[in-house]
């Protein structure tokens, strides 16, 4: 077995600087990768404050960042995004406020192609039935059960046409 040499304090240092430098992270990331290293939590703490002090890391930025990604690319509902960002261990007081800024248009927007997408691929015998398939699609994707409804409607009279 290869016994791996102890990092110092200033290494780890640099290399979580090179590792902020290349995307955005919170400060659990940052952490959990500090734990994999083997530093002492006094050490983890300096490291962290340094990091905070250079700009590498801001939880707020990193939330925004977040948040407007996995509306844009991944097609998640606001509870799918509270959800990641409390299991990252970011603060409701950071994430609250930014998630309420976004408009329900914007989720509609992002929510309405999704539900269309998927009503051909749905198997039911009826309308009640496809809307329901429906409705636990959108649901998993995290979007609010008020947008849903608003959707539903409007892609099942659509594709009826």
């Amino acid at each position: 077995m290869i016994q791996k040499k102890p990092i110092t304090e200033e290494q780890a240092l640099k290399k979580m600087g090179n590792f902020c430098a290349k995307a955005e992270h919170c400060s659990s990331e940052i952490m959990d990768k500090m734990y994999k290293m083997g530093l002492s939590e006094e050490a983890k703490v300096r490291i962290l404050g340094k990091l905070f002090d250079y700009g590498y890391i801001n939880d707020e930025r990193y939330t925004k960042a977040f948040i407007s990604d996995k509306i844009k690319y991944n097609k998640w509902g606001r509870r799918k995004i509270e959800q990641a960002l409390w299991a990252k261990h970011i603060d409701s007081k950071i994430y609250t406020p930014a998630l309420d800024a976004i408009p329900d248009e914007e989720y509609l927007t992002v929510l309405r192609p999704l539900l269309k997408n998927k009503y051909p691929s749905i198997n039911a015998n009826n309308d009640y039935e496809r809307s329901v398939k429906l409705i636990k699609y959108g649901l998993s994707k995290g979007f609010s059960f008020d947008l849903i409804k608003q959707c539903v409607d409007t892609v099942i009279d659509e594709e009826e046409l």
